[in-house]
């Protein structure tokens, strides 16, 4: 994913970085970030973003309820944040939510491996296959 940053004005960040969400106070940590132009902290620790453009959650079974639904309902009120993205650890599928001018969210999704989905926040179009190279979806 990261990779259609390059020759962008734009970082990524692991799940070492926390974002502060100023309206409700809540410091959180997606598992991937992205900000495109200069980067925003709380203070001069450096560990506390407040402007993200993307921010990325990979759902697993005790945090998916959390991650859709109050968290992201958290994470809508930040300011920069353009495009919110769930990514499934149970079977190839992933879900982008769009943020547009009058503040409506659109949601998008993908499922299968042949098919792909472009995050319009950093101009980048994802395979489903590279997303999840490598990895053995076990059948239930």
């Amino acid at each position: 994913m990261w990779q259609g940053l390059k020759g962008k004005d734009c970082e990524n960040y692991s799940s070492d970085l926390r974002v502060w969400v100023p309206t409700t106070r809540l410091y959180a940590y997606p598992d991937a970030i992205a900000v495109c132009g200069e980067p925003q902290f709380v203070d001069d620790e450096f560990d506390t973003l407040t402007n993200p453009l993307l921010l990325v959650e990979i759902l697993s079974e005790s945090t998916e309820s959390y991650d859709r639904g109050q968290k992201f309902k958290n994470y809508r009120s930040i300011d920069s944040l353009r495009e919110y993205v769930l990514i499934s650890q149970r079977f190839p599928s992933i879900e982008k939510y769009v943020k547009h001018g009058d503040g409506f969210w659109m949601l998008s999704d993908a499922a299968g491996l042949d098919t792909s989905i472009t995050l319009e926040s950093i101009d980048c179009r994802l395979s489903l296959a590279d997303v999840y190279d490598k990895v053995n979806f076990e059948t239930e």
